[in-house]
């Protein structure tokens, strides 16, 4: 019993020892922390979504402390954010355009010609290693197994009839599905555009009508009739000018193929 006594001492002892050596430690080793450094990590969404271009709301807090990085790149927390940590930077936040992510697609189930049935993982890239492209003939096209929409923190990103789709407003243009997309055809477009093409695809009209019933074919009819001037067809692709466009949807009206779209 008496052994047991001495032991449970002994432990006792050693325990506070090593405690008081590792608070000592704790003191000697400490790293400081600039406080603005934590003053501006709490006014972040905390989300670590990578959309500020830093690896996580404690990276690009301590670039914002040491004047590397602009205030106005959380775009998860917004604006308001932006002003609160200009405040605490004494600087100024600047103008900052939002952004949304578009996925420039219109290939959805039974318009858009597949190569084969794909059984695999439900994965984007898996698709592609298993068949080459992808398992779509349009080698442009979304290939709707959701890889985007698992990166999307904010629920904003879904697979509707094969497509990927973005709920505009849950979105708050982090980027991260941009990333996650093997194609690369997701982008961030501006919030307040809302006519934009919702194809990717650069092959010939003639190549595009074998393989999908909505995708561009080049016609010009928009670049034509558009009254701002504000579209172009380079590369068999029309394409949108947003500091021309005034957004009348006159082009979406015309369009034979209806794939230019007016977002809400």
């Amino acid at each position: 019993m008496e052994l047991v006594i001495y032991a449970v001492i002994v432990l006792g002892v050693l325990g506070a020892i090593f405690g008081a050596i590792l608070a000592i430690a704790s003191k000697i080793f400490a790293v400081e922390v600039d406080p603005k450094q934590a003053a501006v990590r709490e006014c972040l969404a905390g989300a670590n979504c990578g959309g500020c271009g830093f690896p996580g709301c404690d990276g690009y807090a301590a670039a914002v402390a040491k004047g590397e990085a602009p205030v106005n790149k959380c775009v998860a927390a917004g604006p308001a954010a932006a002003e609160k940590i200009a405040e605490i930077m004494g600087v100024s936040a600047g103008a900052s355009v939002r952004k949304v992510a578009f996925v420039p697609c219109s290939g959805t189930e039974g318009h858009a010609v597949k190569r084969f049935n794909y059984k695999g993982p439900k994965n984007c890239q898996a698709a592609m290693l298993f068949g080459g492209k992808s398992n779509m003939d349009c080698r442009f096209a979304c290939i709707g197994l959701g890889n985007c929409a698992d990166a999307c923190q904010f629920g904003a990103m879904s697979i509707v009839d094969g497509v990927a789709k973005v709920d505009r407003e849950k979105c708050v243009g982090c980027g991260a599905c941009v990333d996650a997309c093997p194609k690369k055809i997701v982008r961030l477009v501006p919030y307040d555009q809302h006519v934009e093409v919702a194809c990717s695809s650069h092959d010939k009209g003639a190549a595009v009508n074998k393989i999908c019933e909505a995708g561009c074919i080049g016609c010009m009819k928009c670049q034509r009739e558009c009254p701002a001037d504000a579209i172009v067809v380079t590369d068999n692709l029309a394409k949108i000018d947003v500091s021309k466009c005034v957004q009348c949807g006159h082009c979406s009206d015309i369009c034979p193929r209806h794939i230019i779209k007016v977002q809400n």
